[in-house]
C-alpha cells in the first residue's frame, strides 16, 4: 500500500499544517503551480515528491518537473498534469491521448476547484485537489489524501485548510 498526499496550486505559499496532514504519507504529489522552488524543496525534503509544472511556474521549475507525468503506482496507471480538464471537458491537448490510452487515475490542478469524478466511458477516476495556496478566487484551501493498494484507490480524504 502507498499513501499519497495530493496538493496543487500552492502559488509560493506552503501552509505548515501540510506537514502534519502528510506525515503518514509515503509520497507527495504536487499538481503544478508550485510558485517557487522553495515550496518544491520543502516538500521534497519532507517526503518523496512527484510533480508537474503549472502555468505560473518559472523555467527552473519547468526544467525540474515535466508538464505531464505518467507512471504506475503499485498496480494503478497514473497521469498527472496541471491543465487537463475533467470528464466531459478534457483540455484539447489531452483529449486525444486520454481517449486513446486512458489511465486509471487522472489528476489535474489549475482550476482551484476540488473535484472527484469518475469517467464511466474511460473507466478513469479524476481528482483535482483544489488549491492549497492563498492566490486565486477559491474560498477554502484544500488537499487530498488517499491510498493505492494494489490496483485499488482507497480511503480518499478531503482536507480543508483555513480560508485564504
Amino acid at each position: 500500500m502507498t499513501r499519497i498526499g495530493l496538493i496543487s496550486d500552492t502559488h509560493a505559499y506552503l501552509d505548515e499544517s501540510v506537514f502534519k496532514h502528510f506525515e503518514n504519507c509515503d509520497e507527495i504529489w504536487h499538481i503544478g503551480d508550485f510558485g517557487n522552488a522553495e515550496v518544491a524543496d520543502q516538500l521534497e525534503g519532507f517526503k518523496p515528491l512527484r510533480g508537474v509544472y503549472g502555468n505560473i511556474d518559472d523555467q527552473g521549475l519547468r526544467h525540474r518537473f515535466p508538464e505531464d507525468l505518467r507512471f504506475t503506482c503499485e498496480g494503478v496507471d497514473v497521469w498527472l498534469t496541471h491543465i487537463g480538464g475533467y470528464p466531459g471537458k478534457y483540455a484539447p491537448r489531452i483529449k486525444k491521448e486520454i481517449t486513446a490510452h486512458p489511465p486509471q487515475l487522472f489528476i489535474t490542478g489549475h482550476s482551484h476547484i476540488l473535484k472527484v469524478m469518475y469517467d464511466q466511458k474511460l473507466k478513469c477516476l479524476h481528482l483535482n485537489p483544489g488549491a492549497a495556496g492563498k492566490q486565486g478566487w477559491h474560498k477554502v484551501r484544500t488537499l487530498m489524501r488517499f491510498e493505492i493498494n494494489g490496483s485499488k484507490i482507497e480511503n480518499l480524504e478531503i482536507i480543508e485548510l483555513a480560508g485564504r
